[in-house]
């Protein structure tokens, strides 16, 4: 066998040093690696929707047809958090004055609509038992609660608002009327009215806020 001097002087028994080599890592095939795999998760992932609130502005009409007092129910949207409502027309006297206070927790507003919407929440409760029962597609299901929204029966929420009132509170009304199954709503700024008969109910009930 052939011996290969590596130098350094030594005899014939001397041990042999091995060569070191540089290491290097060909990285190219995991960036196609890479690659492969972003394409696959792009490809398979559901990505996240953004949370919005549906809301359809009322449609310009000449149309002044009222609507009916027992179907309409107004809330109005004060400063600090205060949530006034009245059923029907507003009775501007003091002896007759209609406004009453809530909240927006559970019990208060979506408690007040959800009692003012049955006809429509009983409808849609029966459409639902078909569509659950795979009895209707999920086309005509939607198709159906829309009409049921939509019903000459159904309460009319009629939602005010001035300088003081919250953004947020906005909001929170807004969702409320999807979370009550209410599809026939307006938003309109308070009037002198409303304001002249929510100070005599803070007299009368001697609210601090």
């Amino acid at each position: 066998m052939a011996e290969v001097n590596t130098g350094g002087g030594g005899g014939k028994h001397q041990k042999k040093r091995a060569k070191k080599l540089s290491t290097r890592i060909d990285m190219t095939p995991m960036v196609d690696l890479g690659f492969l795999l972003l394409t696959f998760f792009m490809l398979t992932t559901t990505f996240s929707q953004p949370k919005v609130i549906e809301l359809t502005p009322p449609i310009k009409s000449d149309d002044k047809t009222k609507v009916q007092d027992t179907l309409s129910l107004t809330v109005v949207l004060g400063k600090n958090d205060t949530v006034y409502y009245y059923n029907g027309s507003l009775k501007l006297t003091h002896d007759s004055n209609n406004i009453m206070q809530t909240n927006f927790s559970n019990d208060g507003l979506r408690k007040l609509i959800l009692n003012r919407n049955q006809y429509v929440l009983n409808s849609i409760k029966a459409i639902k038992e078909q569509h659950d029962a795979n009895k209707m597609p999920d086309s005509t299901y939607a198709r159906l609660v829309d009409k049921a929204e939509g019903n000459k029966y159904a309460r009319f929420v009629i939602i005010k608002t001035d300088t003081t009132t919250r953004y947020i509170n906005v909001i929170m009304t807004l969702d409320e009327m999807n979370i009550c199954n209410v599809g026939k709503y307006s938003l309109i700024d308070v009037n002198d009215d409303d304001m002249k008969m929510i100070s005599d109910y803070k007299q009368t009930h001697k609210s601090t806020k």
